[in-house]
């Protein structure tokens, strides 16, 4: 008897070892869920649900979007990290919700390193340096030169106290030894009147809206801030070959999951990941957004996370930019 139940006993064992590779062979057995932290239609939301589809397709599961917006994207990264970490939750992680926002909020409910382990960098996109036609500008260096000659005089618009786009202002200003006061509003979109007429000096702001401004003749581009030139204007300068070496100021798109996700499930997403932006269709969409499509490599968006977070920290402190 002792003998049969000893070999009951390894007969089970066998086959429960044998089971384990085919339970982590059947990962993804229900649909993904991309926890979007701003609201729908917005270029991050379209980039999601673009890389999405495609990965939904090598997975084998749907990929579905669930828009948390709140908090300049604070809620949802806080959603995300507090749920299960069984790769069936991931987030679209930006430049504001994991090297901003944790500088900017020491109330904040998530550590952005410790609470999230990296999926993969989905895409970066630069901004675009844009004055009024009336300005009288038609280079950095000419309106840095102006910005001399009226110290403390001239004025940026932003899309808000903290964002990206007053952060690289602030920048731009310590770059190019000039002195601007900050003006924010709700969009972009929005300072474009003011810019536009003169009101508002200059302002950086997404490529997908600002050239096609430019183009129509509303307003004058200068530069772009990534470290390259965009397809999307490929006649436009950055800013670092218009007089400012080693200026650089992107938004940076990844995906991230809690932290205790599971190797193989990060593995499995992050080589899906990597296949879908490899696709020349999705690379296509991406770059209509203003966005050129990454690798989805894990270890380019953890640096980018931990050297963002420092930059744009010491942004903020040189600037003494108060949020409130």
């Amino acid at each position: 008897m002792r003998t049969r139940a000893l070999v009951r006993a390894a007969l089970v064992a066998a086959i429960a070892s044998a089971a384990w590779p085919v339970l982590a062979q059947s990962y993804p057995s229900r649909p993904v869920r991309i926890v979007v932290p701003f609201a729908a239609g917005g270029s991050t939301d379209a980039m999601a649900r673009i890389v999405g589809q495609k990965m939904a397709e090598g997975l084998g599961q749907p990929v579905v979007i669930e828009n948390r917006p709140g908090a300049a994207g604070g809620l949802g990264s806080e959603q995300v990290a507090r749920s299960p970490a069984d790769g069936y939750t991931l987030l679209m992680a930006t430049t504001s919700t994991h090297a901003i926002l944790p500088v900017a909020n020491p109330r904040l409910g998530y550590d952005a390193v410790k609470d999230f382990a990296p999926v993969g960098l989905v895409a970066r996109a630069p901004n675009v340096l844009v004055v009024g036609p009336g300005l009288g500008v038609g280079s950095v260096d000419e309106l840095l030169k102006l910005a001399r000659s009226r110290p403390a005089q001239l004025t940026f618009a932003s899309s808000g106290t903290g964002s990206i786009t007053h952060l690289v202002g602030e920048l731009f200003a310590a770059s190019g030894g000039i002195k601007a006061m900050h003006v924010p509003y709700k969009t972009g979109v929005q300072a474009l009147p003011d810019v536009a007429s003169g009101q508002v000096a200059f302002q950086f702001d997404s490529i997908t809206w600002t050239v096609p401004q430019a183009r129509a003749g509303k307003l004058r581009a200068l530069a772009v801030t990534g470290p390259t030139r965009s397809p999307l204007a490929p006649d436009l300068p950055t800013v670092a070959e218009s007089g400012l070496p080693g200026f650089e100021g992107i938004t940076w798109f990844g995906f991230v999951a809690p932290a205790a996700t599971p190797p193989d499930a990060l593995a499995r997403l992050g080589a899906e990941l990597s296949r879908a932006l490899a696709n020349p269709e999705v690379r296509e969409k991406l770059a209509a957004q203003g966005a050129e499509a990454a690798t989805g490599q894990p270890q380019e968006l953890s640096r980018l996370m931990r050297e963002d977070g420092a930059k744009w920290a010491k942004v903020i402190r040189d600037a003494g930019v108060k949020f409130e």
